[in-house]
């Protein structure tokens, strides 16, 4: 209006004077329409310095229950996790507590989403945060997949068969007001989407440096799809998904071919429409993105390389999916890898609650900590009244005053903050790179209905990928195409980012051409290959002879063994490992390795309760090769203890007093667990 009045009185101004206010006028315009168009005065952080959770104090998910949110019990709930040893929240928005109540159907008060009302309680907590010295993330949107009230029906989450049809969130913030999931292969969606939610965020991201968190993927995925998409794969391979979209899932043949195309473009789509959208937006906010892609049908290794702190879960995933997490972290250069812990520990979706067990609970622990994790989040705590512990959460432990875990929490904290703070120093070691199966989990499509879930039903989830049972030794990590291409050799190691491997080990049915050729040119520069199958190449169209004369080529090349044994001899980095998972990181002192006790190998959802409870010491006997030494070390595994090591550059060997003794626990037996072979479940046969 300013501008407006300045114009209007222009005339009775000179040329020279009148040219000088328009450019000031036309500058400010710019400058206001460029303030809009980012939604953002925030400083963005330089988050390529950024050191993420240097604090290692576990933290833990903040249940607050669709309710009237008062600053007295957000500073009550706050102050009992400081005193209680936890480093941080992550706030998450669910629906009322008395949702599941069919005897009421009174609606539950509370500040509007995303109101003013609402912003200035999500302040208020990390206001209350920092002056406690906690930090505080927070999940951009209420519930699970992200979506409102405001996601308009041609920006929700569609699907190939039914036009019609679009996914709903219904046990919200909102409830039980309904909306839609918006459609996650769209940017101009997220962005939709991303603007209004990180507005009503932007007050609560000043002060210390928060998250922004995206839990695991709760969108419907079966013949998913967006606009463009059709046209899009015509262009690409030149035939019609359309066609093949009813029984996509079908393993007649051609739809394992048609299904591995599609579920190659569904990647691009998901990782360029939605997982770097998201951390792009979290950094214009000024914060960093915290994810699960666990889930995601995609390229999972490049959608967790995409995020700035990538997150594994557990139990609902085994431990091992962590080094898939993991191995993404040390690709792409990231320090710090989470994991939501503890979720579903004794079965879906509230067995023993209140009753968990912290010997159990450190079990899961362990194992996450010998497969890549180094910072726990806790799964979790509900905002209580002030003075109350009386609220609960269905599939977490309870983090609260009242549970069975709350005189332990203090001291496991403190056990759980020191190997944390250990495990987030230096880089990840390992020996071997191993190929990871994307190609085969996109072509086989379903599991087997053994190993579905009512919320998994797909291969490309990689819930049955294990690392090579006789690669153990060489604490093997998974590498995919995309970090194939960006690493290179040099003094005959192979460089990935944060990871260094001497030998590249391959067990796949199928390889994309582009993977193959690429490993064709790193054996042509001297990298060991072992070649344990031969691959197939993937999809409709094949590629002609160029693929048989790579295979070939690869073959025949001295340094490519179709056996592990023929290799190279390329020392193990510690040997006789067969019976403890361990974890290894390199500093400039030395090696730290991290050794979880055998009691935490092959935990599977569910845990028995009491499954942790042990009474004898278990020896086992290791050499660990380290600057072209070989030292002898035995592990003593007291009952319940993991160990902690140290090796300096000159061999000597110190031990870290890691101990922590809980409760022993009580054992109710309720199945029969057989120990699983290390290997990638579709490969087995």
């Amino acid at each position: 209006m300013v501008f407006v009045f300045i114009f209007l009185s222009m005339n009775n101004l000179n040329k020279s004077t009148k040219t000088i206010l328009l450019l000031f006028i036309l500058f400010w315009s710019f400058q206001l329409i460029s303030i809009a168009q980012t939604g953002s005065t925030l400083k963005q952080p330089d988050l390529s310095k950024s050191k993420f959770y240097t604090d290692s104090r576990p933290w833990t998910r903040w249940w607050w229950f669709a309710s009237e949110i008062k600053k007295a019990d957000l500073s009550d709930n706050l102050v009992w996790l400081k005193k209680n040893g936890f480093g941080g929240v992550e706030i998450a928005w669910v629906y009322p507590l008395n949702r599941m109540k069919k005897d009421t159907l009174n609606y539950t008060p509370r500040q509007k989403w995303l109101s003013k009302d609402w912003s200035n309680m999500v302040s208020y907590a990390k206001h209350c945060a920092d002056s406690l010295g906690l930090g505080c993330d927070f999940t951009f949107g209420s519930l699970w997949p992200f979506g409102d009230q405001e996601v308009p029906f041609d920006e929700a989450t569609m699907n190939m068969t039914d036009p019609s049809w679009r996914q709903e969130i219904t046990a919200s913030w909102d409830y039980p007001k309904k909306g839609y999931v918006i459609d996650h292969l769209s940017r101009n969606a997220f962005w939709h989407y991303a603007q209004r939610t990180g507005d009503a965020l932007k007050p609560a991201l000043k002060g210390s440096l928060s998250g922004l968190f995206c839990d695991s993927w709760e969108v419907e995925t079966r013949q998913l799809y967006t606009k463009g998409f059709p046209e899009k794969f015509r262009e690409r391979y030149g035939y019609s998904v359309m066609d093949y979209r009813d029984s996509l899932y079908s393993n007649r043949m051609p739809y394992p071919a048609v299904r591995y195309d599609y579920m190659k473009l569904l990647s691009e789509y998901v990782i360029n429409g939605f997982y770097k959208p998201f951390t792009q937006k979290s950094h214009d906010l000024g914060a960093y993105s915290r994810v699960q892609c666990a889930g995601a049908p995609c390229d999972i290794i490049s959608s967790y390389a995409s995020v700035d702190i990538p997150e594994s879960e557990a139990l609902l995933y085994e431990p091992a999916f962590a080094n898939i997490v993991a191995s993404a972290a040390g690709l792409s250069g990231k320090k710090v890898v989470t994991s939501e812990t503890f979720t579903c520990l004794y079965g879906w979706p509230r067995d023993h609650h209140s009753e968990e067990q912290t010997a159990d609970l450190k079990l899961v622990a362990d194992a996450v900590f010998a497969n890549g994790v180094n910072h726990i989040i806790w799964h979790g705590k509900p905002l209580n009244p002030a003075g109350q512990d009386t609220f609960k959460f269905y599939a977490s432990v309870h983090v609260g005053k009242s549970g069975s875990l709350a005189p332990e929490i203090p001291s496991f904290n403190k056990y759980m903050e020191k190997v944390s703070g250990y495990l987030k120093q230096g880089k990840a070691v390992s020996k071997v790179a191993v190929y990871l199966p994307t190609e085969d989990t996109w072509v086989a499509g379903e599991l087997p209905i053994e190993k579905q879930f009512i919320w998994a039903w797909g291969e490309y989830e990689h819930r049955y990928t294990y690392l090579p049972a006789e690669l153990r030794s060489w604490r093997p990590l998974w590498i995919n195409g995309e970090f194939l291409q960006k690493a290179d050799l040099h003094d005959g190691i192979l460089q990935a980012g944060d990871l260094s491997f001497s030998a590249f080990y391959m067990n796949v049915k199928f390889m994309d051409i582009s993977s193959l050729r690429r490993v064709v040119e790193l054996a042509g520069k001297g990298l060991p290959v072992c070649l344990k199958r031969v691959p197939c190449e993937p999809g409709f169209y094949p590629s002609g002879n160029e693929y048989g004369l790579l295979l070939n080529k690869l073959k025949a090349m001295k340094n490519v063994k179709t056996s592990w044994q023929a290799m190279p001899l390329i020392s193990p980095l510690v040997k006789g490992s067969d019976k403890t998972d361990f974890w290894c990181r390199e500093t400039s002192e030395g090696l730290t390795v991290f050794f979880a006790n055998p009691h935490a190998q092959w935990l599977k959802f569910p845990l028995a309760y009491g499954q942790s409870l042990n009474t004898k010491t278990d020896t086992i006997n290791i050499k660990i090769h380290y600057k072209g030494k070989e030292i002898p070390y035995s592990l003593i595994f007291q009952p319940y203890q993991s160990i902690l090591i140290r090796i300096g550059k000159d061999g000597t060997i110190s031990p870290v007093d890691i101990g922590f003794n809980p409760k022993t626990p009580v054992y109710i037996p309720r199945f029969k667990t057989g120990k699983e072979k290390w290997e990638v479940g579709s490969q087995q046969k």
